[in-house]
């Protein structure tokens, strides 16, 4: 574990318990655990039981350079070097001269303006680009395969050329105008925390609840990706030869891996997803051959996954997943008969509201399915609705542990999503925890699903076959985060399942990373 950065204070010592015995731990929080042990021979309680409330807000598909590459103390752009710094060529040798061009935008006013900038990261808001966080970038590709094929095993200077949009992936902003980057400045900003996969949405909402990729059974070969024998896709045979004449294309980039995981975008099996019901389907289900509008396929529902969910009610915590537009789109998804008529769901058009069903981890589950009495239950009990959210915050009755997620067009998602509305809605639901009554023992967790094909200098740790993949960014911000600190300690999205895990009590997922953090270096728990 390496050392963190204090910038106002030196971090408080021996607070810190081992990880091992934490059964017996938390059984003596609750008083003297029998047979006449006295108060003074008692171990100590647990530090993070003086955490009540749990909060976890899941942006999306920013690096950590991106946003906080100018962070003061943190491991940014100025550290990066020269061979991360400078992005080659689709043969993997030649340093590319300049930026390739934003595919897709060759001829708009804005984005045409990159492919003559150097090859190095560049300012988005500053001259000749002159972006500001204000406007709404394009999306570019943010692939498990891709995202690995970027990262070059460690080396980082492939993000361009694989890249559907070029040089966008080198963009970075000055983000010390957002609400967001002041809280970090007020709390604790995490620079060493990595996406728990690599990729896109859809796996790494899965390893936010599960740690798990989940698998579909006797999936078709047109969802299969084709790989060479190093683990890559196969270029297809029309990709160009240099990233510079055109955006690289591969023989079939599937949402399934050849071993039937899924690991790319694909839509939950229930309402709402973007597929309706087929003809003569229970209205609740999608349809299971996918949505021939949006070339989408469907999920079978997950069975032999364990996720934090069940870990939380098997010992009687209870817990909620608050989405934005979530019963609005629950409705749209029940009486819209096809998906080109949809208005909240996947509509991802700047501006409007928006719906992202591959967003919704629980809703893959079969525990949470709608046409048995029990699945209703569980959703009742616990899939809700930001306007749920807000009136729980007021009320002080948010559960134990909240996950929540902005809708769309809030979660500063490219394409369909500017940063700085997207993060004034984060410091505003923030702004509104902190006056809760709940507030003096809560710990918020703001994190970014993944990088969203944005270029970071930060090598990945190696782990296991799914990530972790790009560092994001991550705050802590709680009574008890230490103040205005740099945590260099390595987390990835993995150590949220972990804090929790340690915090409630619960048994461990399989999945979770030995070697991530369990977030606990954020804290000071000697704060009264």
């Amino acid at each position: 574990m390496t050392p963190s950065v204090h910038l106002h204070r030196k971090p408080s010592r021996g607070y810190l318990l081992p990880a091992l015995g934490l059964v017996g731990l938390l059984t003596a929080c609750g008083g003297s655990s029998g047979g006449g042990t006295s108060a003074a021979s008692a171990p100590p309680a647990d530090p993070t039981t003086k955490i009540n409330t749990v909060v976890v807000i899941y942006g999306e598909n920013r690096s950590f350079d991106n946003l906080y590459g100018a962070f003061p103390g943190a491991n940014g752009i100025a550290n990066a070097s020269t061979a991360s710094k400078q992005q080659l060529d689709l043969d993997g040798k030649t340093v590319l001269s300049n930026q390739p061009a934003v595919w897709g935008y060759t001829s708009d006013a804005t984005w045409s303006k990159v492919s003559s900038l150097p090859n190095s990261p560049y300012g988005l808001g500053a001259a000749p680009v002159s972006a500001p966080t204000s406007m709404v970038t394009p999306d570019l590709v943010h692939r498990f395969y891709q995202n690995q094929m970027q990262i070059n095993g460690g080396a980082n200077n492939m993000f361009a050329a694989y890249s559907n949009r070029g040089g966008l992936s080198m963009g970075y902003y000055d983000g010390s105008a957002l609400a967001m980057y002041k809280l970090a400045q007020q709390y604790t900003l995490c620079d060493n925390f990595f996406q728990g996969s690599f990729g896109g949405s859809f796996l790494n909402h899965q390893f936010l609840i599960a740690a798990a990729a989940p698998t579909y059974p006797n999936a078709p070969t047109s969802l299969k990706a084709v790989l060479d024998a190093n683990g890559n896709l196969v270029l297809a045979s029309t990709s160009p030869a240099s990233a510079t004449t055109g955006p690289v294309k591969f023989q079939q980039d599937g949402a399934v891996s050849p071993d039937g995981y899924a690991v790319n975008t694909i839509l939950p099996p229930y309402q709402p997803s973007a597929a309706p019901a087929a003809s003569g389907q229970d209205w609740r289900l999608a349809n299971p051959a996918g949505d021939a509008y949006e070339g989408a396929a469907v999920l079978p529902p997950v069975t032999n996954v364990t996720t934090i969910g069940d870990t939380l009610t098997a010992q009687n915590v209870n817990w909620k997943w608050y989405a934005g537009l979530w019963n609005a789109a629950l409705q749209e998804g029940l009486t819209v008969t096809s998906s080109a008529n949809y208005k909240i769901i996947w509509t991802e058009n700047p501006g409007q509201p928006d719906f992202e069903p591959h967003h919704q981890p629980f809703n893959f589950y079969a525990r949470f399915d709608p046409t048995t009495a029990k699945g209703a239950a569980e959703r009742d009990a616990h899939l809700k609705d930001y306007e749920d959210l807000l009136s729980d915050i007021s009320n002080g009755t948010l559960p134990p542990v909240v996950f929540y997620k902005p809708e769309g067009d809030l979660n500063e998602h490219p394409g369909y999503a500017d940063v700085s509305t997207s993060d004034a809605h984060i410091a505003s639901v923030i702004a509104k925890l902190q006056a809760s009554p709940q507030w003096a023992h809560m710990a918020i967790i703001v994190t970014y699903d993944e990088n969203g094909g944005f270029w970071d200098h930060v090598a990945p740790p190696k782990a296991d076959r799914w990530g972790p993949g790009t560092r994001v960014p991550a705050i802590i911000i709680s009574p008890y985060a230490r103040a205005g600190f740099v945590d260099k300690t390595q987390y990835d999205t993995t150590s949220i399942l972990k804090f929790i895990t340690r915090r409630f009590n619960l048994q461990p997922l399989a999945g979770v990373r030995p070697s991530a953090g369990d977030l606990t270096n954020a804290f000071d728990f000697t704060k009264p």
